[in-house]
C-alpha cells in the first residue's frame, strides 16, 4: 500500500509542474481533495486493463509506462515525473489503463480520486487546458520513443533514457539495475552493459550495482540522438503556449 507522508516531508505540491502552473485558487481546490503518498521503487500503480481509482501527480518519483506482450516481454513507452500526471485515460474518456504503470524511481506524489479528476476536467478552464496540452506532449514522447527504439543505437537510447530521468530528479543519480534498464528499453541486458561501459570509459557516467551517476551531462547531451531534444522542446513549447493567455485561463505566471 502507499504510505501517507507526514506533514514535515519536504515534498511540496508546487514541485509538480501541472499543479504549480495553476493559480492559487485552482490549485488549492485540487489540493483539498488530494493526499500525499510515498511510492516505493517497483510499486505497480496500475496493470494494463485495470480501472484506476486515483490519478497521481509525481513530485519526486518517476513512473514508467510499460507495454507488455503476451510472452511477458515489455518495453517502456513513456515516463512520468514532476512534469505531469499518471492517469491520462481517466479524463480522455477511458476508465481503464492501456498500459502498466510502475514506479521507476521512488519518491512522493499527490494522488487525486479518479472521480474528482473527471469532475474538475469537465468543468473546463485552466486544468482542462493543462491536461490536454500535457496529453499532447505525452503523445510526442511515446511516438519519439518508438522511433528511437527502432532506429537508434542502444548507446543513444540509454543516453536518452538517462537524460529524461535526470530532468525529473533532483540529483545526478539514477538508482536502477542494468537488467531493469534493459527491460525498460526492450533490449538485452548485455546491450545495456556494453553501452554503459562505453559511456563510463568516456567519463560520462559511473555505474555501480544498481546505481548510475551522471558525471558529464553536457557530454551525454552531445552523444544522445535528436529524440531527447524533440521531447523536451515539445513539453516546453506547449507550456509556453498555455502561458500565452494566463489571465483568461487561470495560469500562474509568478514562477
Amino acid at each position: 500500500m502507499s504510505v501517507l507522508l507526514s506533514p514535515m516531508t519536504s515534498a511540496k505540491p508546487q514541485h509538480n509542474h501541472l499543479i504549480s502552473a495553476l493559480v492559487r485558487s485552482e490549485s488549492q481546490r485540487l489540493l483539498s481533495r488530494m493526499e500525499l503518498v510515498q511510492l516505493p521503487l517497483g510499486k505497480t500503480l496500475a496493470e494494463s486493463g485495470d480501472s484506476m481509482n486515483h490519478a497521481y501527480f509525481p513530485t519526486t518519483c518517476i513512473v514508467s509506462l510499460l507495454y507488455e506482450l503476451e510472452s511477458g516481454a515489455s518495453a517502456e513507452i513513456a515516463i512520468v515525473g514532476n512534469e505531469g500526471v499518471v492517469g491520462i485515460a481517466l479524463f480522455m474518456g477511458g476508465d481503464t489503463m492501456p498500459n502498466r504503470a510502475v514506479v521507476q524511481s521512488e519518491g512522493s506524489a499527490y494522488r487525486l480520486p479518479a472521480r474528482v479528476l473527471k469532475e474538475e476536467f469537465n468543468k473546463g478552464g485552466a486544468l482542462q487546458l493543462l491536461l490536454l496540452r500535457y496529453t499532447l506532449a505525452m503523445l510526442t514522447q511515446m511516438a519519439q520513443t518508438a522511433v528511437c527504439n527502432r532506429h537508434h543505437t542502444v548507446d543513444q537510447q540509454l543516453c536518452r533514457w538517462l537524460l529524461l530521468s535526470l530532468d525529473r530528479l533532483a540529483s545526478n543519480q539514477v538508482n536502477m539495475t542494468q537488467e531493469l534498464i534493459a527491460n525498460m528499453l526492450g533490449v538485452r541486458r548485455e546491450g545495456v552493459t556494453e553501452a554503459a561501459g562505453k559511456l563510463q570509459r568516456a567519463g560520462l557516467i559511473q555505474h555501480d550495482r544498481g546505481r548510475i551517476t551522471v558525471l558529464d551531462r553536457p557530454g551525454l547531451e552531445k552523444r544522445v540522438c535528436e529524440c531527447y531534444d524533440v521531447v523536451r522542446q515539445e513539453f516546453h513549447r506547449l507550456l509556453a503556449d498555455v502561458n500565452a493567455h494566463p489571465q483568461q485561463m487561470g495560469i500562474n505566471m509568478s514562477r
